[in-house]
């Protein structure tokens, strides 16, 4: 049986807590604590609620925290029999609620409810702070906020700025005259506004973080105005690759989100939730939670909250999904992957076979490999003779290998360095010492999750016993047997950590311009695979393959790094196809996330997928505007008919669709993307259209799902007998290779 993500199911609640007492009789009094789970709050407040049998009022109640009435604060709502306000002056720990009431007439029974509050600067779960964190003083002082202390840590700011009519944003002091570039808006829910905005800026869990909203009517620095506000949070995840030890880089762009503040949203962000800044989600999924906590407490509970980001931040949007039920209530991911762990697979076995593939055309330029577009057979992911690399262009490329690239190429080779060398990375302002003595790796980065493995550095989940590269090539015929033994038993696979010497040219810049061309160049100088760090055959007996390190893939899932399909909220899923252009971002990936949903329940109706033809000019068409109106509609749906299924409230618009470079549509319906999961099916239209492809794991036999990252093995000898292999028939000398290159055997998948 294959070790995938489908052989277990992984649910991490963090709902809003509901604290009933003993009994569930009429005359018992509820506590809901509406901004976080009840151990799970920070910064020594809670909007909480109290819910009041129908016999009594508030006046009927005395509420303590830690022996202090706190009634006080707490609004009563006669219609609903709630009282419900923010409590402040929580300790760090335990914190003791008591409800009691001196109704006579009624027997009230006492409610108690511990309240476990956690420092501001972090952490709640995520364990031990990362160390060496380096701050960013500079973005800091950018943004507005004070020098930070020892943990990075700014008291917050509040101003306010006003969008000119020409898009730019100015400074805006209450009480001044209204400027004449002031510009308006209309929201979502009918309001034309002067365009001004408040601005908080401050940190949370160590990372800045930003929340904007309308405030049209008023400007107060103390106290939110929320008439212009349209009562619905937006989260603005953000992209990018990092590993850690860093508070990251603030962007005003997605903090003051224009198209979100022009129709009321207030616009979440913090650098904390940027894959720019790590790639640790269970440290952003933290980070999301606190920032939705500050939210409730200073400004209130929204209607929903939906989300936004392109790739990593698209990534975090399905997994926070998935791991913090009532987090998010939409989302809009952008250029989605389903999540990043899994894209570690078949981006390790990028340099693999490209080094094999180059290899052999320095050996023999005649060869076939000369046609890049053949890279696709075994690679799976796109390959082009029409894209100029960028290591061609500064002439650093063997001159036996001609014009072209492929996605593993452009993309894939160096973010694996990233991923797997411990001594590649860094961050801004590290100290010689910390540059040397830090694991620079994802998983150093989420080190609480992978446990130390016995060499000292962090387990790592990537695994290739029995992987067969290229095993559908060889089956369709368009891949030859010599070609097939000859790539597995030269393919190879990634040092140990402990093993691996830093990257040379074009990784370290600064090499490429100190080359000896005395000596041999590839791969000791110039070494784009990362070849130095891979454990490859010595010509006579096959390179050895790696085994993910033990209980490394176990932690990942259970962490929620790994994205199962329980993703129970609508989805639109935004991709302009960027397939031509040798992009990362390839197009299969939205499928690849549909299929994980219907393998975890049978049904992925939540999910839209909309595809757009990519600009001729580089300006591609921006369809999250569209989407956040689809998804409001959608959500007002929900809000009216409950009852309703999150497919029967889908509006008109909330299709699966395909549209030309300029947003046209060119058509929709639940058929459009037909013979993609199916192959049976006859193609949709915008399967048509839009052309995927798969990667190297998938073309090796690996479900579309992307989800396995050890393989279940059978003999050889089994996988012959069960067809493995289609026609072909390994001579016997060609089965003792075989046999040798795969000595546990090779993947049942």
């Amino acid at each position: 049986m294959s070790l995938s993500l489908l052989s277990r199911k992984i649910f991490i609640p963090v709902v809003l807590a509901s604290l009933v007492a003993c009994g569930a009789d009429d005359t018992s009094v509820d506590v809901n604590v509406l901004s976080s789970e009840k151990d799970q709050i920070s910064g020594g407040e809670a909007r909480i609620q109290v819910v009041m049998p129908e016999q009594i009022t508030g006046e009927h109640l005395k509420v303590q925290l830690n022996g202090s009435d706190v009634k006080s604060v707490l609004m009563e709502d006669l219609d609903n029999h709630t009282l419900t306000g923010v409590i402040t002056g929580l300790v760090e720990g335990e914190n003791r609620l008591k409800v009691t009431s001196d109704a006579e007439d009624y027997d009230i029974k006492p409610i108690n409810v511990v309240l476990t509050n956690h420092s501001l600067s972090g952490p709640i779960f995520s364990g031990p702070q990362q160390q060496p964190f380096y701050c960013n003083p500079d973005d800091m002082e950018d943004i507005g906020l004070a020098a930070p202390d020892e943990n990075c840590m700014a008291d917050v700011v509040v101003s306010f700025k006003y969008l000119t009519t020409a898009g730019a944003w100015a400074e805006y002091t209450q009480g001044m005259e209204r400027p004449e570039d002031m510009s308006t808006t209309v929201t979502s829910d009918g309001q034309e506004l002067d365009f001004v905005v408040r601005w908080e800026r401050g940190t949370i869990n160590r990372f800045m973080y930003s929340i904007a909203m309308l405030s049209s009517d008023s400007q107060n620095l103390e106290t939110p105005d929320l008439e212009s506000w349209n009562k619905k949070l937006l989260f603005y995840f953000r992209g990018g690759t990092a590993i850690g030890h860093g508070q990251g880089d603030f962007s005003n762009r997605r903090a003051l989100y224009v198209e979100g503040l022009k129709r009321g949203y207030a616009v979440a962000f913090s650098t904390g939730t940027s894959a720019k800044t790590h790639y640790n989600l269970q440290v952003g999924g933290e980070t999301a939670l606190m920032l939705k906590e500050r939210f409730i407490t200073e400004y209130a509970v929204p209607d929903y909250t939906v989300a936004v980001g392109q790739s990593g931040g698209a990534i975090q949007q399905y997994l926070y999904s998935q791991n913090h039920k009532g987090l998010l209530d939409a989302i809009i991911p952008s250029f989605s992957y389903p999540d990043m762990l899994s894209q570690t697979i078949p981006a390790g076995d990028c340099g693999l076979i490209e080094r094999w593939i180059d290899f052999t055309l320095m050996a023999n330029p005649e060869s076939h490999w000369k046609d890049w577009t053949q890279r696709t057979l075994v690679e799976g992911m796109n390959a082009s003779n029409d894209v100029a690399s960028e290591l061609s262009e500064y002439g650093l490329v063997h001159p036996n290998i001609p014009k072209g690239a492929s996605e593993c190429s452009e993309n894939w080779n160096s973010l694996s360095t990233l991923v797997y060398n411990p001594h590649y990375g860094t961050v801004d302002n590290v100290s010689p010492e910390d540059q040397v003595s830090t694991e620079w790796t994802h998983f150093g980065d989420a080190i609480n999750v992978y446990e130390v493995a016995d060499d000292g550095y962090a387990n790592r989940t990537w695994d290739n016993v029995g992987v067969q590269y290229g095993l559908a090539a060889l089956v369709d015929g368009t891949l030859t047997p010599d070609d097939f033994i000859d790539l597995n038993f030269h393919a190879g696979t990634w040092k140990q950590e402990s093993d691996m010497v830093q990257e040379g040219c074009p990784y370290i810049v600064e090499l490429c311009g100190a080359l000896d061309f005395t000596k041999s160049l590839f791969p000791e100088q110039i070494d784009p695979w990362a070849a130095r760090n891979f454990e490859l055959s010595d010509g006579t007996a096959p390179a050895p393959r790696a085994t993910a390190d033990p209980g490394a893939i176990e932690n990942a899932m259970a962490a929620g790094f790994v994205n199962t399909g329980d993703i129970q909220i609508p989805t639109i899923d935004l991709r302009v196809n960027l397939e031509t252009q040798l992009d990362m971002h390839n197009t299969i990936q939205s499928f690849v996330t549909r299929q994980r949903l219907i393998n975890f329940d049978g049904d992925a109706s939540n999910q839209v997928i909309w595809f757009y033809d990519p600009s001729e000019e580089g300006d591609h068409y921006d369809a999250v505007p569209e989407a956040l109106d689809v998804m409001d509609d959608w959500m007002s749906n929900m809000a009216a008919n409950p009852e309703n299924s999150i497919s029967a409230n889908k509006p008109l618009l909330a299709k699966d669709s395909c549209f030309d470079a300029e947003g046209v549509l060119v058509a929709a319906g639940d058929d459009v993307w037909n013979g993609i999961l199916d192959e049976s099916q006859e193609k949709g239209v915008c399967t048509e259209r839009n052309k995927t492809y798969t990667n190297s794991r998938m073309v090796a036999g690996a479900p579309l799902s992307n989800d396995v990252f050890k393989c279940g093995l059978q003999p050889i000898t089994t996988a012959l007998d069960s067809g493995l292999y289609g026609e072909w028939v390994p001579t016997d000398e060609q089965l003792v290779t075989l046999k040798s290159i795969f000595p546990e055997g090779v993947c049942k998948f």
